[in-house]
């Protein structure tokens, strides 16, 4: 990374974050693009890390909200730009590859920045954006003649209809690619949930992409289906279905066992509800796919996310109690929270003002 490059990407993020100045930032981008700097390195190595600073800044808050969301808002249409940029106009020259976000999921500019690469490189784009209904997208597929199909999820929680959409459009001849956080960061879920292939980034998808994808085989589509045996317990099916019921017990009980909460406001109750529903959901998705880090890794950083906020992560063992107590039957959700509340109450030995 040059020097200028390191500098354009500090002035940028002042201008998108902190000063929230668009056309400032629209100048920076289509200024580097001038002078020569290629599009695709702007997209992936000037704006990409921009936008992951904010998210960090975010969780450090030493962002709002507010804040976070106007300066992703900037970002959204500063790519807008640099894509109407003569240095970033492309003929299509490749096959047509449909680019979405799984149901449900709302964080779309991974996937934006990889159609925009992918568009770059030559190929014929649809690009989807956020929250794309499965059945929909097939629809789209069907009408388009995709030749593959790139899904992007940031959360894992998005996992089981991630599933659902990967073995969708498998069922109608289409190859799956997909990327995001919500694969984890060696793709682990992407082979699990039986994907044709996985990238770590935009441009490691044009890679694969580039080699090309076999299309699935019925063969494979029901291997797919049956590569979960330890769905077949119903353990899933139960606390998903159960998520709503948790969450109301875990707060009634709450205010026994935690007696801090008698002092809470009604916004800061409210809070601590929609916590306990992050909590259920990812407790759901680590039962579905039998991982119980994913579940620990978002305690952990929910117990620093807290903390950012001077807010007591002590709270989160006492959650965790009452959900072993309301799970006992259920051997594989009592095993992350168990391994869940070993951590945290570590976490709290060991930095006991952090988690105060």
């Amino acid at each position: 990374m040059t020097a200028v490059t390191q500098e354009l990407r500090d002035r940028l993020l002042t201008a998108a974050a902190l000063e929230r100045d668009e056309f400032a930032a629209a100048a920076l981008v289509t200024g580097a693009l001038d002078e020569g700097m290629p599009a695709e390195t702007v997209l992936l190595d000037l704006i990409a890390p921009v936008q992951a600073r904010v998210g960090t800044e975010w969780a450090a808050n030493r962002l709002t909200v507010a804040q976070e969301h106007a300066a992703s808002a900037i970002v959204e249409r500063v790519i807008t730009t640099l894509a109407h940029h003569p240095a970033a106009r492309t003929k299509p020259t490749l096959g047509r590859v449909t680019v979405a976000c799984v149901e449900q999921e709302w964080h779309s500019l991974p996937a934006r920045l990889l159609a925009e690469v992918l568009t770059l490189r030559g190929w014929q784009v649809d690009f989807l954006g956020a929250q794309v209904p499965t059945p929909h997208l097939v629809s789209h597929l069907h009408h388009t003649g995709a030749d593959v199909v790139a899904l992007s999820s940031s959360i894992p929680t998005r996992l089981p209809v991630a599933h659902a959409a990967i073995t969708a459009c498998q069922s109608v001849g289409v190859p799956v690619l997909v990327g995001g956080p919500a694969f984890g960061p060696d793709g682990r879920f992407a082979r699990m949930l039986g994907t044709n292939a996985w990238a770590p980034d935009a441009r490691g998808a044009a890679e694969q992409l580039a080699a090309g994808l076999a299309p699935p085989t019925p063969a494979d589509v029901r291997q797919q289906i049956d590569d979960l045996p330890h769905l077949l317990d119903q353990e899933y099916t139960l606390v998903s279905r159960a998520q709503g019921q948790l969450v109301k017990q875990v707060l009634a009980k709450l205010e026994d066992t935690f007696p801090a909460m008698a002092a809470y406001t009604a916004v800061q109750r409210e809070r601590t509800a929609e916590d306990i529903a992050h909590i259920v959901e990812f407790l759901s998705v680590a039962i579905y796919t039998d991982d119980d880090e994913l579940f620990t890794t978002f305690m952990t950083w929910t117990a620093d996310i807290l903390s950012a906020r001077r807010v007591p992560a002590r709270s989160l063992p006492p959650v965790l109690d009452i959900l072993m107590t309301e799970l006992k039957d259920f051997p594989r959700a009592l095993r992350p929270l168990r391994r869940a509340r070993t951590l945290l109450a570590e976490a709290v030995a060991a930095h006991p003002g952090a988690h105060a």
